[in-house]
């Protein structure tokens, strides 16, 4: 028996889910274990820390996340769905549109039309910098878009896969969503370490919004995963990580022991060992998936993502869908995400003209 994923709340829990846990983390990124234990106790982080603010603090995980849906439907309304490049490609105006939101300027030809498409550049609580990463910075400030034939760099950085979801959400053949997570991940990621996480992560997530469990999903998407080049550091870690599957929780030191989690292939193996250890309990899931020395944001981020899919909106703590800053665009987009499956028109109206801002105003 299959679970249908394909609604309303569990799109809105894959992505508030993912914010969620980007905003529990963010505040102990770059901590130490030891640091993070005598600031929240022996366990660690427990609830969201607004850190003097009304609302908990997504950081450009989320944003970027948020940018990527966007550049997805407005492609798609432009019936670009056809062209993986291309589709590709409005994903990276996308981003030169989250660049602008980091008080950044592209040398991008086009960047001057770019910014008409869509609504997120106007959403004044997007107009903050939030540690972006250095890679995600420079390959959106670059002239052209890196592909897997051209890449633009080697960056191995998780920058490429903390922000993929969406394309697991949008695209349902987990062939054709790794191809288009690789190639989305890669324009600003050129080693494979970077861009094939990307890939790998948007096909479980297609396999979890078709209705299978987290384990199969992955079980399935490991051959797809060995039919690309540079494979084997990727599966070798993630098949390290499964080996943990069905002992007591993982511990900030065993998660460690899949590095820091600030490349692709690491924060890959550490995020979907957590949600494996979560069971139907996301609260415990993205606790494990934040709680260790390194990137502590972009685990819970993808932790967040799987768990809040798998389970639902309704999983996810009342107080923690109210405590996380921008739940409402979240919640727009992931509604926007499931209309363009129903094809429904009133996304392509949003998404599919330069007048799209103006349907949100």
């Amino acid at each position: 028996m299959t679970t249908n994923r394909r609604t309303r709340g569990h799109f809105q829990g894959c992505l508030l889910g993912g914010a969620i846990g980007d905003a529990l983390g963010w505040p102990i990124e770059f901590d130490p274990w030891d640091s993070i234990r005598r600031r929240y106790g022996p366990e660690g982080i427990q609830e969201l820390d607004p850190r003097g603010h009304r609302l908990a603090q997504v950081t450009d995980d989320t944003q970027m996340t948020l940018f990527t849906a966007e550049g997805l439907l407005v492609g798609l309304a432009q019936g670009l769905d056809r062209d993986p490049r291309e589709l590709a490609d409005m994903v990276h105006q996308a981003y030169l549109r989250w660049l602008s939101t980091q008080d950044e300027t592209s040398r991008h030809p086009d960047f001057a039309e770019v910014q008409h498409h869509g609504w997120l550049g106007k959403v004044a609580a997007l107009q903050v910098r939030r540690a972006p990463g250095n890679t995600c910075l420079a390959g959106t400030r670059s002239q052209v878009a890196g592909s897997r034939a051209h890449p633009l760099n080697d960056s191995a950085g998780c920058g490429a896969l903390m922000r993929m979801a969406p394309v697991g959400l949008i695209v349902a053949d987990p062939v054709a969503a790794f191809a288009l997570g690789a190639d989305c991940g890669a324009l600003t990621h050129g080693s494979p370490s970077g861009y094939l996480p990307a890939g790998f992560f948007a096909a479980v997530i297609a396999r979890l919004v078709a209705g299978e469990e987290l384990r199969p999903a992955i079980d399935a998407t490991i051959p797809i995963l060995k039919q690309y080049e540079g494979h084997k550091p990727v599966l070798d870690l993630l098949e390290r990580a499964l080996q943990t599957v069905g002992r007591p929780l993982p511990s900030p030191e065993v998660l460690h022991g899949f590095g820091g989690g600030w490349q692709g292939h690491e924060a890959m193996a550490i995020s979907l060992c957590c949600a494996l250890a979560a069971g139907e309990d996301f609260a415990r899931g993205v606790r494990l998936a934040v709680n260790h020395s390194g990137d502590s944001d972009s685990t819970g981020s993808i932790t967040g993502n799987l768990l809040g899919l798998l389970l639902g909106l309704e999983a996810i703590p009342q107080r923690w869908r109210d405590g996380v800053e921008l739940a409402a665009e979240i919640g727009g987009l992931a509604t926007d995400l499931l209309q363009r499956h129903e094809d429904s028109t009133g996304w392509r109206a949003r998404y599919g003209s330069r007048q799209a801002e103006e349907s949100r105003a």
